[in-house]
């Protein structure tokens, strides 16, 4: 077992919760007590939880069969994908994996033979709903044998500090909950090259590092879009609207994420609705058109950064409709400024947007002031979404010169 989790480890309390930067060992840790308590209470069954369920065999159901054979214990258990489970082969304990996308799977969970003790939810920063939590924790109701306990566990990184999460278990206290914050430096098995990327980014991006170094919540000062929602929402239903207008667009990167945005304008009600994104780095111009004909809008207007036009071109080589955003000294500014008169609804698929635009600020000056510039941290998603969605509300013959 790794250091620094002690406490983790053994508290009994209704609700654990670790928020943490990336690679603290939260994740890990809670794969491994997993586990640990399903070997240590043979009548005990357990439950992994993400926003949606096709999210969990790259995560929670990869990490725990990586703790099964850290544990040395690979024998005693049996891992299925179809359907998604963990059984120990001695007792039929399970683990099972459930998405909150299936509302109804989630209220009537069961299990064939003893008790369900355990739930693990991973990326729980992803639950924008405190109702869609408070569902499961309904859910997970009923006596244990003696020396049994019930325990909700939820590990996550801090993007926002307006999110529910910091109301409900950190800002109250409660006697039930236990709380953690870890980083990177309680990790021991990170090398030398691992620790090097964090104080990188503790010098060039130190906005980031406060969330994904130091665990800290994203205190967002000088919020640049402020009238943002997060909730799921009928694409094809709000597409068959009469006046509805679509946007495809693309903020080019490498280092940095390629951020591809789609986003629906509805101008009667002054809502911008972001259904879909694809962030990637390091990927080629001609991994970039597979994977927007991949998502099914290879036929679609694209919009691009006016500044690529060598991307823009061998994306149109690659048979995208790929074509510039408008440019000009005051561009930036006035894309901004016309957004603002919108309410941004996101969808919660949306998780990459979601983080940046929580953190979404003007840069601050040398007085620590904020200027009329947005800083570059957070902004690449932000920036996706304004050249398409100026492209729509402007006549083709506004400048911004």
């Amino acid at each position: 077992m790794g250091k620094g989790y002690a406490d983790f480890w053994n508290t009994k309390k209704r609700f654990r919760v670790c928020k943490g930067g990336r690679g603290s060992k939260k994740s890990k840790t809670a794969a491994l007590n997993m586990i640990y308590r399903i070997l240590q209470y043979p009548e005990s069954n357990g439950l992994c939880v993400r926003r949606y369920s096709n999210t969990q065999r790259d995560s929670t159901y990869s990490d725990l069969q990586w703790a099964i054979q850290k544990l040395g214990v690979g024998p005693y258990f049996e891992c299925t994908v179809s359907p998604m489970q963990i059984t120990r082969r001695s007792t039929g304990q399970k683990i099972l994996f459930r998405g909150l996308d299936d509302g109804l799977k989630i209220t009537s969970i069961s299990v064939p033979k003893g008790y369900l003790c355990f739930v693990w939810i991973e990326e729980a920063y992803e639950l924008t709903s405190e109702d869609d939590f408070n569902k499961l924790d309904m859910s997970i109701r009923g006596e244990v044998p003696e020396g049994y306990f019930k325990q909700i566990t939820l590990t996550f990184n801090p993007w926002s500090a307006t999110s529910w999460l910091k109301k409900r278990f950190f800002d109250t206290p409660d006697d039930d909950v236990f709380t953690k914050t870890t980083t990177w430096q309680c990790n021991e098995w990170l090398d030398e090259s691992d620790k090097k990327l964090f104080r990188k980014m503790a010098e060039r991006n130190p906005r980031r590092y406060r969330i994904e170094g130091d665990g800290d919540w994203g205190i967002a000062e000088g919020l640049i879009y402020t009238n943002v929602e997060c909730e799921e929402f009928d694409r094809d239903a709000l597409r068959a609207k009469p006046g509805i207008k679509a946007a495809f667009n693309l903020d080019f990167g490498f280092t940095d994420p390629n951020a591809f945005v789609c986003e629906m304008v509805d101008e009667e009600t002054k809502t911008i609705y972001v259904f879909d994104e694809w962030y990637g780095t390091g990927a080629t111009n001609r991994e970039i058109a597979a994977q927007i004909k991949a998502m099914g809008y290879g036929e679609q207007r694209i919009i691009c950064d006016s500044a690529e036009p060598k991307s823009i071109a061998e994306l149109r080589e690659e048979g995208i409709l790929a074509e510039a955003s408008r440019k000009g000294r005051d561009s930036v500014n006035h894309g901004i400024q016309l957004i603002q008169n919108y309410r941004i609804v996101v969808h919660p698929r949306c998780v990459e947007f979601k983080k940046e635009i929580d953190n979404y600020c003007w840069e601050k000056g040398k007085d620590g002031k904020p200027t009329n510039r947005p800083d570059h941290e957070f902004s690449h998603g932000m920036d996706s979404m304004r050249y398409g969605v100026s492209k729509i509300l402007l006549p083709d013959a506004f400048s911004f010169d």
